[in-house]
């Protein structure tokens, strides 16, 4: 605990339940009884990286709900990589928003967030108003994997090092200082931290074959009668999620007739561009899902 101390821009009174014998570290602000954004961050982040989107979307009198994954931030971290595979991660989510009873929900998911949220969707579309996926999708391993995409899965398997801030780096067009780059390496004080950015990589489903490939696709016949409010934020600087909001907004009845947004940034489109993000969420949750 004492490495999340004083960190840049996140003032945030920490909230803990648990799921499975497990803790989920989540961050809730904004009024308690308005409908809820639901923030699901990727690898190798957690909930800092919604920090500014946070501060900004409850001071607009929003209710903004913001987990760390298992494996990050401040929620357990089981050691064992075969702890952290796909539909467990989906149902320590699923367990969360129970948990919370959390309903006529914005989901706003990025990076492996979007993997386990569109799952989740797919599952319980009750629970949900509107979705915005940004950097991410719901993959069937139908598609033509990005060469940088097989060089991380390789780095986060083998490597002995793993240095995350430099990893957030490397996806943010703005230079991050060095408060925000400690703030990234908190959660993680050794190796035996890391496994699921070592585990998760590798459980994208990259080929049609794979089993999780066959789950997602069922599950697609559900989000391709996805008739609410479905809107893509993508990076122009991302080459591993080019495309996927193109694929999307053609599947998804939801996606048809709104302004998809395209902004000038790095994968990590939350450091770069968080005011515009911001002010998307909220426009399109107050307007139940209008189009920004």
């Amino acid at each position: 605990e004492s490495r999340f101390k004083c960190l840049k821009d996140y003032p945030f009174q920490p909230h803990f339940v648990n799921v499975n014998n497990l803790q989920i570290h989540y961050v809730d602000e904004g009024p308690v009884y308005s409908q809820p954004v639901l923030l699901l961050h990727g690898v190798p982040a957690w909930s800092y990286l919604y920090r500014h989107l946070i501060r900004i979307i409850a001071k607009s009198g929003i209710r903004v709900v913001a987990p760390d994954l298992i494996g990050f931030g401040k929620s357990d971290k089981p050691e064992n990589k075969k702890s952290h595979t796909y539909q467990s991660h989906v149902e320590w989510i699923t367990s969360f928003i129970n948990v919370l009873k959390l309903k006529e929900i914005t989901l706003f998911c990025h990076d492996w967030g979007s993997l386990i949220g569109l799952r989740i969707a797919a599952m319980h579309p009750e629970l949900f108003t509107g979705i915005i996926i940004s950097n991410g999708m719901m993959p069937t391993g139908e598609h033509k994997i990005d060469p940088v995409f097989n060089l991380w899965k390789l780095f986060s398997s083998y490597s002995p090092y793993i240095p995350v801030d430099y990893i957030i780096q490397s996806g943010t067009l703005r230079k991050l200082d060095k408060e925000e780059r400690r703030a990234y390496r908190a959660p993680f004080p050794s190796s035996e931290y890391k496994a699921a950015i070592r585990a998760l990589p590798s459980r994208v489903p990259i080929s049609p074959e794979d089993s999780e490939s066959i789950i997602n696709n069922k599950l697609w016949k559900s989000l391709s009668r996805w008739e609410k409010p479905f809107l893509t934020v993508f990076s122009n600087h991302d080459p591993i999620t080019n495309g996927g909001d193109l694929y999307m907004q053609k599947r998804i009845p939801g996606a048809v007739g709104r302004n998809h947004v395209r902004l000038d940034a790095g994968h990590f489109i939350q450091e770069d561009r968080y005011l515009e993000l911001a002010e998307i969420i909220i426009r399109f949750h107050k307007k139940s899902g209008s189009e920004p």
